[in-house]
């Protein structure tokens, strides 16, 4: 009988507490959902004066932007939406979708952070670098960063760049020999990681060669794919669900991989230091950017930690060559599809570096058409195609419409780059457009592929060169002609990308 007595009573005590956690579950939906309508409500309230097209009250526009018709659909918006309009990754998140100079002019004219909700997405690959870092923090990294993009730093980089792309061209030139077109973007890519760890770590990888090397680059490709997925979903915004998701296994999986390569970077001068070479990297002609961080002191005179060495070196690994593997490979398919063009940098080319031989960062300076060339190819094809930050002081827009802090603006280089109010025929390939006297017309923030203001890109100067570097030395060997089989489809992963990749012809010049 006691035992029936106590078999009820646990039977009521179970009862009992699966009643009670329903109610507190029931109670803790209720709040949600009353802080996700209270969220909402605000934010129809603060972007009430940006018209922009309709979007559904839960997931937004998220099926209105397909990735391969991204770009295309923002240039098609900005037509008839002037200045901004609000684009919402869920019913209870949105970006203040900025491309109009005048507009960018007032945002950067301030110093308000990166936008968290976009830029903590790449924490756990980069770290808390230069790139994520706000206030503060990264005012210290940047000015102990400044002097690795030193003139005097980067002019013997010159020499090595072109090392590095004479190994591509060698390549080249044997697979233009079987008759089909080459996907050079990943070519490229390798030839960035090649030139960046000669520069940046003084480190002969031989990465153009080693196919190992093909992992760390297929693990930034996968990270940039991956995380824009996250991005552009906001139901995935939710660390747990992001994690607990097969997307974010293969996000783990892929951080795995770059970090594998990282850490080897790293690793690597450690030993260096441990068998006493301190004072001798002190004592270098030239310093690399390793150098830099190695013996960079803070204003209290300590040194950076471990994590701060990492981030700053994952930082600059991805954005050093993948980010001006974009820039190149964009460069070379805009000449390749205006011969004309592409043939009067040859001759300015041949008249500066005669067989191209020797290169150095003095004929880097004597290329004013190659060098208007690559400005337009960037202006159609910017490798950063968007950047974002969140407001901490409310903003009155030349036109008189505000935006209250708190909120996040998502500056968009790429239709900037593509509005026809602010450069006309913008789908024209123009190099003109940057002769000295054009530029002295055009608005000071029409043509942003580095950012502008105080969080400029610090390694634009090094990027440039790169650029200049390749074009020099390629277009003395080849003539560039696009596969119109296979035209590029380009899409926004963090970079500019093609997603069936950029295929070119490749005609050995005699």
């Amino acid at each position: 009988m006691s035992f029936l007595l106590s078999c009820a009573w646990l039977q009521g005590d179970i009862s009992g507490i699966l009643q009670t956690s329903f109610l507190l579950i029931l109670i803790l939906l209720i709040l949600k959902g009353a802080q996700l309508y209270l969220c909402r409500q605000r934010l129809v309230r603060d972007f009430q004066s940006f018209p922009g097209p309709p979007a559904h009250w839960l997931y937004g526009h998220f099926w209105e932007f397909p990735v391969e018709e991204e770009l295309h659909k923002m240039n098609s918006l900005a037509e008839k939406f002037p200045c901004a309009f609000p684009r919402w990754f869920s019913g209870f998140m949105t970006f203040l979708q900025v491309y109009d100079p005048e507009y960018i002019k007032v945002i950067l004219s301030k110093r308000d952070p990166k936008a968290h909700a976009i830029y903590r997405f790449l924490t756990p690959w980069i770290g808390k670098g230069l790139l994520v870092l706000n206030g503060s923090e990264w005012h210290q990294h940047r000015r102990l960063l400044t002097p690795a993009f030193h003139s005097d730093i980067l002019k013997p980089y010159v020499a090595l760049m072109a090392d590095s792309v004479r190994v591509m061209l060698d390549k080249w030139e044997k697979l233009s020999d079987q008759g089909s077109s080459l996907e050079i973007f990943e070519h490229v890519s390798l030839m960035t990681l090649d030139s960046l760890m000669k520069c940046a770590f003084s480190h002969q990888s031989n990465c153009q060669m080693d196919r190992n090397s093909n992992s760390y680059i297929q693990a930034v490709h996968d990270l940039t794919y991956l995380l824009t997925y996250r991005i552009e979903n906001g139901f995935l915004h939710s660390d747990i669900i992001y994690w607990l998701s097969p997307v974010g296994h293969r996000t783990r999986r892929a951080i795995q991989r770059a970090h594998q390569y990282t850490d080897q970077v790293i690793q690597r001068r450690k030993w260096q230091l441990q068998q006493g070479e301190l004072e001798t990297i002190s004592k270098k002609r030239h310093l690399d950017f390793l150098d830099v961080l190695l013996c960079a002191k803070t204003e209290s005179g300590d040194s950076l930690s471990d994590e701060e060495l990492r981030a700053e070196v994952d930082t600059f690994m991805f954005e050093g060559h993948d980010t001006t593997a974009s820039g190149i490979s964009w460069v070379l398919y805009a000449l390749a599809t205006h011969p004309e063009h592409q043939q009067k940098c040859r001759e300015e080319i041949r008249r500066v570096l005669g067989n191209g031989a020797s290169i150095t960062w003095d004929h880097l300076g004597q290329l004013p058409y190659t060098t208007m060339c690559i400005k337009e190819a960037l202006r159609l094809y910017p490798p950063v195609p968007s950047i974002g930050r969140d407001l901490k002081e409310t903003i009155i827009f030349p036109d008189g419409r505000i935006l209250t802090a708190g909120n996040s603006v998502s500056l968009n280089i790429y239709t900037l780059h593509h509005n026809s109010r602010v450069w006309p025929d913008p789908e024209v390939f123009d190099p003109l457009r940057f002769s000295p006297e054009n530029v002295m017309l055009q608005h000071s923030h029409a043509y942003l592929p580095f950012s502008a203001g105080s969080r400029n890109c610090i390694g634009q100067k090094f990027a440039m060169n790169e650029i200049k570097v390749v074009l020099a030395l390629t277009l003395l060997l080849f003539e560039l002609k696009p596969d119109t089989m296979k035209p590029p489809l380009p899409i926004s992963e963090l970079v500019l990308r093609s997603k069936n990749g950029i295929h070119l012809w490749m005609k050995r010049l005699h």
